[in-house]
């Protein structure tokens, strides 16, 4: 897959294309039924299949200080596009200069002048141009005049939820990482890397890896989970993962912190997943150490049965 950053990357010479926009954040099941039939077309018609997207959220542009949790990295975001088998994913700097294009410039100068569409396949719900002002009937009628079509990729739902970044933020804030599993097609991951904490795991026999994780990432409410801990180049681990802070210690800063069964070595510096596969409790304070390691060891039993 071809990385651009910005639609004027496109090179000279550049021929009709299949094109798909959104944020795409997540990559759900709605975003790869719709990024999957843009690239199905795109086959069909014997051309090469575009998903243009924009960084940073568009909401942080438009409205300072709103943006959302992040499901997905910008890396990630590619990695997950690419698996879709998209032939280019163009990145678009979405600056405040950019949010301003009207919505009839943001066609032409995108779809029309740069990727030379034949083909705009985009959600049911899909805005764009400068205040939103452009909707999927406005499309519709541009492509008649610029001769590219459009087809609107309907929402995916399962038993009447429709999946939307916005509701698998709602289910990980909540701590249901069943259910944005569900809506996503895989486990909620939260990526960051090891820093060094109070080490109070290590003195109760179970060490932690403590990980600074982006500020905007989604991380799930405070919690117990059964999660696998993900390193490059190696076997997933399983993994009792605690975000909190630690209120048995009077801790104010939340953390999300890692034991990794059955592993013996150091994470210090690595940059870790972790893939969130159930909630096993919610955050309790003990009146001594002694219940809070049996506790722990209950939670590592727990994590293996929820990992089977």
């Amino acid at each position: 897959m071809q990385r651009w950053r910005g639609y004027e990357a496109a090179p000279g010479g550049w021929g009709r294309s299949v094109v798909t926009i959104g944020v795409f954040d997540g990559v759900h099941k709605g975003h790869q039924a719709t990024i999957g039939h843009a690239v199905a077309r795109a086959r069909e018609l014997g051309v090469k299949s575009v998903v243009v997207t924009f960084d940073p959220h568009p909401a942080e542009v438009v409205r300072p200080g709103s943006h959302p949790a992040v499901l997905t990295e910008p890396a990630r975001k590619a990695e997950l596009i690419e698996a879709l088998g998209v032939d280019v994913l163009c990145v678009v700097p979405f600056t405040p200069e950019f949010s301003r294009l009207p919505a009839e410039a943001f066609v032409h100068d995108i779809l029309v002048e740069h990727l030379h569409a034949t083909l705009v396949v985009v959600g049911a719900n899909f805005r764009f141009g400068h205040k939103a002002a452009g909707d999927v009937a406005l499309l519709e009628r541009l492509g008649r005049t610029f001769g590219f079509a459009v087809q609107g990729a309907p929402l995916v739902a399962e038993a009447g939820t429709v999946f939307s970044s916005t509701y698998i933020r709602s289910c990980v804030d909540a701590g249901d990482v069943t259910a944005a599993a569900a809506a996503l097609g895989r486990p909620h991951r939260v990526e960051g890397v090891v820093v060094r904490g109070d080490q109070r795991g290590r003195e109760l026999g179970y060490p932690t890896a403590n990980l600074l994780c982006h500020r905007y990432a989604a991380v799930p409410a405070d919690g117990v989970y059964a999660a696998r801990l993900v390193r490059r180049g190696a076997e997933p681990l399983a993994a009792a993962v605690s975000i909190g802070t630690n209120p048995t210690f009077s801790g104010r800063e939340r953390r999300v912190e890692a034991y990794a069964l059955d592993f013996t070595g150091d994470l210090y510096g690595e940059r870790l997943a972790l893939d969130f596969v159930a909630h096993l409790r919610e955050q309790r304070t003990y009146d001594s150490i002694e219940p809070l390691v049996a506790q722990i060891a209950e939670d590592v039993e727990r994590t293996r049965r929820a990992l089977g």
